[in-house]
């Protein structure tokens, strides 16, 4: 009694923990799978930094209303003597003119020199605050972008799952087929033995067995296939699909409504057009207000030593470099205008103005697409629930059907050819079940893809 008593304790110990590592696992829908999918996918990532990107690009056009301040620092050694005539100050050129006075001494001189400038545009009829606005909408199309991304791949997730579902389906159905098909062989095998059946129908229930579990190691093989492209978005491994087989495997009325009709214009793949269309006007404003000019505020502070004295007495020494010192300051306003360049910029402003005609276009075009698109799935969804229900009630009549055949066969009132004919129809009934499911959740990851809208599918797979 003792001994049965531990046995006991030991059998409820290992079924409550079953039932509750059962109970873990099933709680893993589509919602934690996604879940995985956001912590750990690169691509999301992608988007983010692109977005953190984007951020930072408007604070680097926010900084163009700052004044521009350099600093210069130089110490040079070199030659005083200069020569008369005068130049255009063009890149590479520098000046080492030395003072009109005789001078005595060493023939190298040494000179110290420092500035600093203020350039501060303080008006530039709008460019700066279009540039502004241009850079902005560039960061909202960043993260329009990522959005209509995380629509894909929520999709893409809903159909590797799917499929797996799907695999996982047809590879038990075929395992139906085979069971089925081993009775009767069994039952052929012991009809031929006392010499009712025919030897020739051992034979063939034999060849049709064969032929079933060389289709079970096929689809074995398939829905391995699915569940290694659903391991590049999550671990496969830790899933219990047969919890989720039961909702995937449709038997009554579908519960639910599954996705709601966006308002129009809510898709990520149209917000996105539609800050693209803005994008290109704004840039098309920036290069307009290029053509006007920009006014200045400019200042300066120079420092200067040499080592040339005012008596004429050169030093080469370095030290006498910072001596014989000198400063100026210069402040006032300077106005810049580009007149050349506002011919190219009123060609590009054109051509940006064209682009974002073209964006816009795109997007009535992809406006009427998505509307047409989600009323087809609506409608055909409808229909595949109604082919659903029929279909079910199909398959438990081909069901009955065949268990009533094959006791008329085990009792010699039909021939094997005509048992296997209505096992062909009872597997053919089964597998329209089977793809008509698959089909119907196909068709609810297009809704929701189009609504943008997961829940359903997320929260009952």
């Amino acid at each position: 009694m003792a001994f049965a008593f531990f046995c006991g304790a030991i059998g409820s110990c290992t079924y409550v923990y079953g039932q509750e590592h059962h109970t873990l696992k099933s709680q893993k829908t589509l919602n934690n799978l996604w879940a995985e999918v956001e912590q750990r996918y690169p691509g999301i990532a992608a988007y983010q930094y692109g977005i953190e990107a984007a951020v930072l690009q408007e604070q680097v056009v926010k900084s163009n209303a700052l004044p521009e301040v350099k600093v210069q620092l130089q110490n040079t050694y070199g030659t005083y003597a200069g020569s008369a005539g005068a130049v255009f100050p063009q890149p590479g050129f520098f000046n080492v003119s030395g003072a009109g006075m005789p001078v005595t001494g060493s023939a190298l001189s040494v000179n110290t020199f420092g500035s600093t400038t203020v350039d501060w545009e303080v008006f530039s009829f709008g460019r700066l605050q279009a540039e502004n606005r241009s850079a902005k909408v560039d960061t909202e199309k960043k993260r329009s972008d990522k959005e209509g991304y995380l629509i894909q791949l929520k999709k893409i997730l809903a159909e590797r799952y799917i499929a797996v579902l799907y695999g996982e389906l047809k590879l038990q159905w075929n395992g139906k087929n085979v069971a089925r098909l081993a009775a009767i062989r069994e039952i052929t095998r012991g009809l031929s033995a006392a010499g009712l059946r025919p030897a020739a129908d051992s034979l063939l229930a034999l060849s049709s067995y064969n032929q079933a579990r060389g289709d079970q190691a096929q689809w074995r093989g398939a829905r391995a296939a699915e569940e290694v492209r659903l391991s590049e978005l999550v671990d496969s491994r830790s899933i219990d699909y047969e919890a989720a087989l039961h909702k995937f495997f449709i038997t009554d009325e579908v519960e639910g409504t599954p996705g709601n009709i966006p308002a129009p214009g809510q898709h990520p793949t149209l917000v996105g057009l539609e800050l693209e269309a803005m994008r290109y006007a704004l840039e098309a404003d920036v290069q307009q207000r290029n053509a006007y000019p920009s006014i200045r505020l400019l200042g300066g502070y120079a420092y200067r030593g040499s080592s040339i004295n005012p008596q004429g007495v050169v030093s080469s020494h370095w030290i006498d470099g910072f001596s014989n010192k000198t400063n100026n300051f210069l402040t006032g306003v300077g106005v810049t205008w580009n007149l050349t360049g506002g011919y190219r910029g009123k060609l590009k402003r054109k051509s940006l103005l064209q682009e974002s005609e073209r964006v816009e276009k795109l997007h009535q075009q992809y406006t009427q697409v998505l509307a047409a698109d989600l009323r087809a799935v609506e409608v055909r969804r409808i229909q595949q629930q109604e082919q659903l229900l029929q279909l079910t009630q199909g398959e438990k009549q081909a069901l009955a059907a065949y268990d009533m055949y094959l006791a008329r066969y085990r009792t010699g009132l039909i021939s094997l050819s005509e048992l296997l004919q209505i096992r062909l129809l009872l597997e053919q009934a089964e597998n329209n079940r089977l793809e008509a499911t698959y089909a119907y959740w196909r068709l609810l990851t297009d809704q929701a893809a189009l609504t943008t809208d997961f829940t359903y599918i997320f929260n009952n797979l």
